[in-house]
């Protein structure tokens, strides 16, 4: 056979292969785009969903923190919401026209019955409110059909969601499967194409065979294993080659995408996994230290590429104090006054940067280079502290991809945990402290005696109990006044502050009574500290809006484990001792086992 019809034989059947092998590229590009057409219908469906969520959530939300709070603001709120954005009609009028089955329309139905019977209580509440029927108001929207409404509204969206979940996910699922046949197809051909250019290898092919099908047949391996970063060849003859050419390229870019669209859709769920458990944690926390730990363990998982600091507003001081920090901030101080951001004092976000395109924050210590952005953390209207987080320097890529949301999520909740923190502490001060003297109150005594009681009992440790009573008190209230008598009281609670020791539980037990209760402390020592404290009293002279009070003096009763008994109580020990001292003249220490025994005698 001449070289010649050898030749155009396997031209022909070169060429042939080659346009089968186009086709089916072409075609793999096709479902390729199909199943990116699914997957946006996808996030379509689930952006208006969250749409519907989001109205139900915004307008319930401020109808009732109207009724909670009962301020003006949060009705002007709602009604400025319901007038204005209209998301939900939007939302469910999107949906109609995307194409709905009859089970879709029927629970779509559902949401919006749900959501009228909604604002209708909501337009009750109102009107309540307004009216100053409060309690109604609260019945309205606290109520059970509120909320069986809102359960109303929730269970056919998610069963609305779940029915196109299903439908989108069979429709990329069935364009995945063809896509995935085509390409196998393409590689058949391809495969065959560069066999017979093996075969013919050393006849004559013209150079615009030889060289693109070789280029393409790496390409093509490459793309089979998922690299993308193979560059195709640039084809410019408008042949058959070309034409793979083009659609590889398409199948290339279309990889590519995909991959792009599975990076980010991991990432988003990434943060929003890290977010919901930070938010978790951030429920079990006490104390700011602890938020603030929280914060510094998920902070870094959601925005790997910043690095921040929590600061937490301290009143007393008036400054904002670092509670935590993670992967180094460089580019402000551990504490600084409110006014020195620009976030606080605006109340939004705030970017500073070296750029000169906005006004940087007196806190931020650098004129160039990173940037950094200010999240204030704001609860009820009132600074509770500040988000802070920076790009790190030595990172090439700057994070364009943070989302915003996630970050005004993030800083919505840490300022409500910092709020619910700082109102526990207080009423937990409130309930255990005594306003005028600061010391504990009887509350917190009665809850801890008897705990220290039966640690000592049990250790066979020592626990001493020490009961004063300042002498003549009434005398200070009836000739000098109510205001002298309280400075007494606070005068006299500062010694014993001074003069306990380190571990002492100072209570005031009521009146112008005080108790100590001093953990590992034998009766001879809490005797020593008693009288040290009653020479402390008795040596100082007070004035009162320009006059000179009478002398001050106080009685000491002493108890202490183990020298009582192991039945008896260690408090009422101690205050009858008390009684002891006052009854041998007032002014003294008195033991209560030396109490005991004059009683007995």
């Amino acid at each position: 056979m001449r070289i010649s019809t050898i030749t155009n034989w396997a031209y022909g059947a070169t060429v042939c292969f080659t346009l089968a092998s186009g086709g089916a590229f072409l075609l793999a590009s096709q479902a390729m785009t199909r199943e990116r057409g699914a997957i946006s219908a996808e996030l379509t469906y689930d952006r208006l969903v969250d749409d519907l969520d989001l109205a139900a959530d915004r307008l319930s939300g401020a109808m009732q923190r109207f009724v909670a709070t009962q301020d003006e603001r949060h009705a002007l709120a709602y009604t400025r919401e319901l007038r204005e954005t209209r998301t939900r009609e939007g939302a469910i009028e999107k949906l109609e026209k995307l194409g709905l089955g009859p089970s879709e329309r029927t629970l779509l139905k559902e949401a919006d019955t749900a959501g009228r019977a909604l604002l209708a209580f909501d337009a009750q509440a109102l009107e309540a409110g307004r009216s100053g029927d409060w309690a109604g108001a609260r019945a309205i929207v606290f109520g059970v059909p509120y909320h069986e409404a809102l359960d109303g509204l929730d269970r056919p969206l998610a069963q609305f969601e779940m029915l196109l979940d299903e439908r989108t996910h069979a429709a990329v699922v069935e364009a995945t499967t063809q896509s995935d046949r085509l390409q196998l197809i393409a590689k058949i051909m391809l495969a065959a194409t560069a066999a017979l250019f093996l075969s013919v290898l050393y006849f004559v092919i013209s150079r615009r065979i030889t060289k693109p099908l070789i280029q393409m047949s790496g390409v093509v391996s490459r793309l089979a294993e998922q690299d993308f970063a193979a560059d195709l060849p640039d084809h410019r003859h408008s042949d058959e080659i070309g034409e793979m050419t083009q659609a590889i390229r398409q199948f290339r870019q279309n990889g590519m995408e995909r991959e792009q669209f599975e990076a980010e859709r991991q990432r988003d769920q990434t943060a929003k996994d890290n977010l919901s458990r930070m938010l978790h944690r951030m429920q079990g926390c006490e104390t700011p230290e602890e938020l603030g730990e929280v914060v510094a363990c998920f902070a870094p998982q959601i925005f790997p590429q910043l690095a921040g600091s929590l600061f937490v507003h301290d009143e007393t001081r008036g400054l904002l104090i670092a509670a935590s920090d993670w992967q180094n901030p460089a580019l402000t101080g551990g504490s600084f006054a409110p006014s020195e951001c620009w976030g606080l004092r605006r109340g939004h976000a705030h970017i500073s940067s070296g750029s000169g395109l906005d006004i940087a924050c007196q806190h931020y210590q650098r004129s160039g280079g990173a940037e950094s952005v200010c999240v204030p953390l704001m609860a009820q209207g009132d600074i509770v502290g500040l988000l802070y987080l920076e790009e790190q320097s030595d990172d090439p890529q700057r994070d364009r991809g943070a989302s915003r949301h996630y970050l005004d999520l993030m800083a919505e909740n840490i300022g409500l945990a910092l709020a619910n923190i700082r109102l526990r502490l207080t009423l937990r001060a409130l309930a255990i402290r005594d306003p005028l003297t600061g010391l504990y109150n009887r509350r917190h005594l009665d809850a801890t005696l008897h705990r220290e009681e039966e640690r000592a009992r049990l250790s066979g440790g020592a626990l001493a109990c020490v009961m004063m009573d300042v002498d003549h008190f009434k005398r200070f209230n009836d000739n000098f006044g109510h205001d002298a008598g309280d400075a007494v009281l606070k005068h006299v609670a500062q010694i014993i502050t001074r003069h306990s020791p380190a571990g002492a539980l100072t209570y005031r037990f009521g009146g112008e009574e005080f108790t100590l209760l001093l953990p590992g402390t034998d009766a001879a020592q809490a005797i020593a500290l008693a009288e040290e404290i009653r020479i402390a009293i008795r040596e100082v002279t007070l004035a009162h809006r320009g006059r000179t009070l009478d002398p001050i003096s106080a009685s000491f009763g002493v108890a202490a484990f183990p020298a009582l008994e192991a039945t008896a109580s260690l408090l009422q020990a101690a205050d009858a001792a008390l009684l002891s001292a006052k009854q041998d003249g007032r002014d003294r220490v008195v033991n209560a086992k030396n109490a005991g025994k004059k009683t007995a005698a």
